[in-house]
C-alpha cells in the first residue's frame, strides 16, 4: 500500500505531505480544486513523461516522493528490482522519487539509487493500477481480456509452461536458421572459423599475461635510459669523489670523535650507523636492478612481437585475454556444429518437433481450463453488473482457439499459425447493457459510464486474484446516481478488503462508503492560489457530504448522516 506521498511545486501544490491509511480512501472537493493532483503525482512516479508546465509558476523544480509498504507484492517487486540492479531496502518498503526542472533535467530514484524511467514504469506496473476517465480502454484489447480470464482462473503455471516452451522453440529456430545457408556461404564460414580458432589457440595465451607483457615491453623499450639513470644514481651514492658514501664516512668520523668527548652523543652516532646500513642496502639493491636490465635488441624485438600479437587479438576478439579465450571457445563450438551441419540440423529438427508437441499439449490443457472457467467469470461479472444498475444486461466471453497446422489468416504467404507465450486462444468480452439489444464486443460500446462500470465489476471479481496492491479510480462513478451510486461505493469498499483503493468522486453515496475521506481545497495565500488536501474527521466528513448533496441545508445534513450510519452498520 501507499503509506506516504509528498508533492512539492506540482501545479497548485506548494508542499504537501500525506500519510495514507489502508482501505478505501475517497477524495472529494469542489470542481477545479485539484483533486486529480494525486493521480498526476503517482503517474509521474510510475514513469509518465514529465511536462514542465506542471511545475508551479515561479519555481525552478518539482518533486514527488512516495513510500510503499509492499506486503505480499514484495517478492514480485524484488524480481523487478533485481532485473534493474536495484537493491531492496530489506524492510518491506519501497522508496520512489522523481524530480524535474524547468531546464528539462529529469532525475528518478528507487530506494535512493538513481535509475531510469523504464525502471520506474516496470516497477509501477506491479504497484499501482490507475483508472482515469479513459483508462478503462485497456479492457478493449484482447490480450488484456485474456489476462483477466487467466487471473480469474489462476492459470499462472500453465502460462509459464507455454511461455517456457515458446522461448525454447525460438532458440531452436534461431539455431536452425544459423545453419541454413548455401554451400558457398557454408565453406566461407568454415574457413573463417578455422582461421579464428587456429589464430587464438596458436597464441597460447595465459590469463593476466597481457599486463605482464605490457610491463615488460615498457621496460625493454626504456632499457637504455633505465640503465643510464641507475648508474648515475650509483655514481652519486658511491663512485664519485664527492659521493654520498664518502660524505657519510666523513660525518661518521666527526661523530665518533664527538662520542669520545661526550657519551651523550651515542644515540646520534647509532642513528648514523643505521643510515650507513640503509645506504649500503640501497646501493646493493640498485646495483642488482641495473644488472638485471637487458638491453639486447633481440630481447626487445621478441617482447615487442608478443605485445603486438596480444594487442592484435584484442582488437579482433575481445578487450581482455579472458574474453579472447571465450571467443575462441565459441568459435570452436560453432566450427564443430558447422562441420556436422546435417547431423546438427537433424538433431534440431527432432528437438523442435518434440517441443512443438509439448507446446501444443500445454496449449490444449490451458484452453480446456479457460473454457471451464469462462462461464464462472461471465456469471460473476454479470452479478456485479446487476448490482451496478445493469439489471437485465448480458455479459459473455467468446473464445477462439488455433488448431495445429492452421494457416494464419493474417499472413499473405499461407504461413502456419503458431501459439504465443499466452497459448493458442483469443478471447472477446461481449456485453449487452440493455434488454432487447444483441451482445456486442466491448470495443463497440460508446458510453464511458457503461465501460467504467464493466471495469469496476471486473475489478470486484478479480480483487482476490489481482496482485497489484494499489488501485486508483478517477470518475468511475460518471453518469450514474441513486442506488447505483450506493452499489459503486459498496463495490469499492469490497475491493478495499484486498487492496488499498483510492477514488476521486463527486458522489456522496460513494464517498460515504470510504474508510478514510480526504478533501481537496483551494485557497489564496499571499496573493497566490494553493491546493491542499487533508483527512476529514467525522464532523468534517458530515459537512463535506452535505455539500456534495447540494449545500448546507438541514435536509442535506440529514441525508449525509443517514448515509454515514448506514455504512457504519455494514462495517
Amino acid at each position: 500500500m501507499l503509506t506516504t506521498l509528498r508533492i512539492r511545486n506540482l501545479a497548485l501544490v506548494t508542499d504537501l505531505t500525506l500519510e495514507l491509511p489502508p482501505g478505501f480512501i475517497a477524495i472529494t472537493g469542489e470542481t477545479g480544486a485539484g483533486k486529480s493532483i494525486i493521480i498526476g503525482a503517482l503517474n509521474l512516479l510510475l514513469g509518465e513523461r514529465a511536462d514542465r508546465t506542471l511545475i508551479r509558476s515561479g519555481e525552478e523544480a518539482c518533486s514527488v516522493e512516495a513510500v510503499f509498504d509492499l506486503g505480499p507484492a514484495e517478492s514480485r517487486i524484488k524480481t523487478v528490482l533485481d532485473s534493474y540492479g536495484i537493491e531492496p531496502t530489506g524492510s518491506g518498503q519501497l522508496l520512489l522519487k522523481r524530480t524535474f526542472t524547468v531546464a528539462g533535467t529529469n532525475r528518478q530514484y528507487v530506494n535512493g539509487s538513481p535509475t531510469t524511467l523504464q525502471a520506474l514504469a516496470a516497477i509501477g506496473e506491479w504497484l499501482v493500477d490507475v483508472h482515469g476517465p479513459h483508462d478503462h480502454r485497456s479492457l478493449l484489447h484482447p490480450n488484456r481480456q485474456l489476462a483477466i480470464l487467466d487471473a480469474f482462473g489462476n492459470h499462472g503455471k500453465h502460462l509459464d509452461a507455454c511461455a517456457d516452451a515458446v522461448r525454447k522453440l525460438a532458440k531452436i529456430q534461431a539455431e536452425k536458421a544459423a545453419l541454413v545457408m548455401d554451400e558457398q556461404e557454408h565453406a566461407r564460414q568454415l574457413d573463417l572459423l578455422r582461421f579464428q580458432v587456429r589464430e587464438i589457440e596458436e597464441a597460447r595465451l595465459r590469463p593476466g599475461e597481457d599486463e605482464e607483457v605490457a610491463e615488460a615491453y615498457r621496460r625493454a623499450q626504456n632499457a637504455a635510459r633505465i640503465v643510464q639513470l641507475g648508474r648515475s644514481a650509483l655514481g652519486i651514492l658511491d663512485e664519485d669523489e664527492n659521493s654520498i658514501s664518502a660524505q657519510a664516512g666523513a660525518v661518521g668520523r666527526f661523530l665518533k670523535e664527538l662520542v669520545r668527548i661526550d657519551s651523550g652523543a651515542e644515540a646520534i652516532f647509532a642513528a648514523h650507523e643505521q643510515f650507513i646500513a640503509g645506504l649500503s642496502e640501497l646501493q646493493s639493491a640498485l646495483a642488482r636492478y641495473v644488472d638485471l636490465i637487458d638491453t639486447d635488441p633481440a630481447q626487445l624485438a621478441s617482447i615487442e612481437e608478443r605485445f603486438n600479437l596480444i594487442q592484435s587479438l584484442k582488437r579482433k576478439y575481445g578487450s581482455t585475454i579472458e574474453s579472447i579465450l571465450e571467443t575462441g571457445a565459441q568459435c570452436r563450438k560453432r566450427l564443430e556444429t558447422l562441420e556436422q551441419r546435417e547431423a546438427e540440423l537433424a538433431r534440431l529438427e527432432t528437438e523442435q518437433q518434440k517441443l512443438e508437441d509439448t507446446l501444443w499439449q500445454h496449449c490444449a490443457e490451458l484452453s480446456a481450463k479457460r473454457r471451464r472457467v469462462i462461464p464462472q467469470l461471465a456469471a460473476a461479472v454479470s452479478r456485479e453488473l446487476a448490482d451496478l444498475g445493469f439489471k437485465q444486461s448480458r455479459f459473455e466471453i467468446q473464445m477462439q482457439s488455433l488448431e495445429r497446422n492452421q494457416v494464419s489468416a493474417e499472413s499473405a504467404q499461407r504461413q502456419i499459425a503458431q501459439p504465443s507465450a499466452t497459448g493458442s486462444d483469443t478471447v472477446e468480452f461481449i456485453f449487452a447493457p440493455n434488454p432487447g439489444e444483441p451482445p456486442r464486443p466491448l470495443r463497440a460500446i460508446a458510453s464511458s459510464g457503461e465501460m467504467a462500470r464493466v471495469m469496476l465489476a471486473l475489478k470486484t471479481v478479480l480483487a482476490a486474484h489481482d496482485e497489484i496492491p494499489v488501485l486508483m479510480f478517477d470518475e468511475v462513478d460518471a453518469n450514474i446516481g441513486g442506488e447505483t451510486a450506493n452499489a459503486v461505493g459498496r463495490k469499492l469498499r469490497q475491493i478495499a478488503n484486498h487492496r488499498q483503493v483510492f477514488c476521486i468522486t463527486h458522489l456522496p453515496q460513494v464517498a460515504a462508503a470510504a474508510t478514510a475521506h480526504f478533501v481537496v481545497e483551494k485557497e489564496v495565500r499571499a496573493g497566490r492560489t494553493v491546493s491542499t488536501m487533508r483527512l476529514l474527521n467525522p464532523d468534517e466528513q458530515l459537512i463535506e457530504l452535505a455539500r456534495m448533496f447540494g449545500g448546507q441545508t438541514e435536509a442535506a445534513r440529514q441525508h449525509a448522516a443517514a448515509l454515514i450510519r448506514q455504512h457504519k452498520q455494514k462495517r
